[in-house]
């Protein structure tokens, strides 16, 4: 195995007790369905590798950055009727991100940054309640946002789609089963016109909302675009961590 001084996981004592590092990013994924080729461990996978090779181009430019091993459980009450789903409360997860803090606050890091990879996480209310009790900058980012994937893919998707499913070509390509086995992720619309047009909100009952759990069209997916994707990805939450890295934070405002 790859020694990585970036990525915990793969880190010794020898190593870590040698850098100070400046930030830590914790990946937070989800075990569920993803249509019927991608794995469960989907959001996981990605969330592990897009934070590692952030890490590494920020390493790069000579930020200190840690990425803590992901958390593998998402909120995942609307797929509960669907097998081996597992979900885990935003209560469950406020404690988990509570010891986490607790237990950066022992060491040199004063950034933490939960890296989330699944649209049923929401880490904002979360962090409002704990940054009032933490000497750490507490932020977010939903990789899955911060570039625009409508300039790689024909018919992005929401889950399990072209923009997952050509990551997973790119990053994980054993894992995957044929194209040919993958549903056609078409999505029932609520009847109710806010909740289509999502001014308004309500969790979705999943296996209502899909038939094969996903949601949008896999067919045109291809590694290329996912590899394409994943380099814009991880460039752009490396330049926010290198800047991150160099922040006072106590003069973050101009």
């Amino acid at each position: 195995m790859t020694k990585h001084p970036y990525t915990l996981s793969n880190s010794t004592y020898k190593t870590v007790r040698e850098i100070d590092y400046q930030v830590a990013v914790l990946p937070w994924g989800a075990t569920e369905a993803h249509n019927y080729h991608l794995p469960y461990g989907t959001d996981n996978i990605e969330c592990d590798l897009i934070a590692a090779e952030a890490a590494r181009i920020a390493s790069l430019e000579g930020s200190r950055v840690i990425v803590l091993p992901t958390v593998p459980f998402g909120v995942n009450t609307g797929q509960l009727d669907i097998p081996l789903t597992i979900n885990m409360n935003p209560g469950t997860q406020l404690a988990v991100l509570r010891d986490v803090i607790g237990s950066l606050e022992h060491h040199s890091v004063r950034k933490l940054v939960i890296l989330n990879g699944h649209g049923g996480n929401d880490f904002k209310q979360m962090i409002r309640e704990l940054a009032p009790a933490t000497r750490l900058l507490l932020c977010s980012i939903n990789w899955y946002t911060c570039v625009d994937p409508k300039q790689f893919f024909d018919e992005p998707g929401d889950h399990a789609g072209e923009v997952e499913t050509s990551i997973m070509l790119h990053i994980a390509p054993e894992l995957l089963l044929p194209l040919a086995d993958a549903g056609r992720g078409a999505e029932r619309k609520m009847k109710i016109r806010a909740f289509r047009e999502r001014w308004a909100w309500t969790p979705r009952d999943w296996m209502k909302a899909s038939s094969d759990t996903g949601i949008g069209n896999p067919a045109a997916a291809t590694a290329e675009k996912g590899k394409r994707y994943f380099a814009a990805v991880t460039e752009r939450i490396a330049e926010f961590l290198v800047e991150l890295a160099a922040a006072d934070t106590n003069d973050l405002y101009e």
